[in-house]
């Protein structure tokens, strides 16, 4: 790959994808049990919440396939399938207490463990499967 210095890189991720089967169930699981701010949700298409400066896109991967319908927003068709994977920023402490809300709702943890930095992980699943992590920030300083 070839970079010249006029080459701008990304100052940061503005959004990520996740496609899940059933939004019902994501929507709950997101909005309610890890308290995300919701901020669309169009039918049986994707719902979206907002992870500080960021948004996390939550699909129905059948529907982003579609061909878009509405000429001004020609996002073109997309998608993936089978589980993705998310990492959230929380201070060690918010990890300890997010393990004890998990736990209050009955959603077991796939892993937790510190990185050989320090930084300390916990890995969940969503209703969909897909991988969600919750990490200290400076996992990858």
């Amino acid at each position: 790959m070839k970079v010249t210095r006029n080459t701008p890189p990304p100052e940061g991720i503005l959004e990520a994808a996740l496609y899940v089967d059933d939004l019902d169930a994501a929507e709950r699981f997101y909005g309610e049990i890890l308290a995300l701010e919701q901020i669309q949700r169009v039918a049986n298409r994707h719902v979206f919440f907002r992870v500080g400066g960021s948004v996390l896109l939550l699909f129905n991967a059948d529907e982003t396939e579609k061909l878009p319908g509405n000429p001004d927003l020609p996002v073109p068709p997309h998608g993936a399938r089978g589980p993705g994977h998310v990492c959230m920023t929380l201070s060690r402490e918010q990890i300890d207490e997010m393990r004890k809300h998990l736990l209050e709702w009955n959603i077991p943890v796939d892993a937790e463990f510190d990185w050989p930095n320090g930084a300390r992980s916990l890995y969940i699943r969503d209703p969909a499967g897909n991988s969600v992590e919750f990490a200290e920030g400076h996992l990858w300083t």
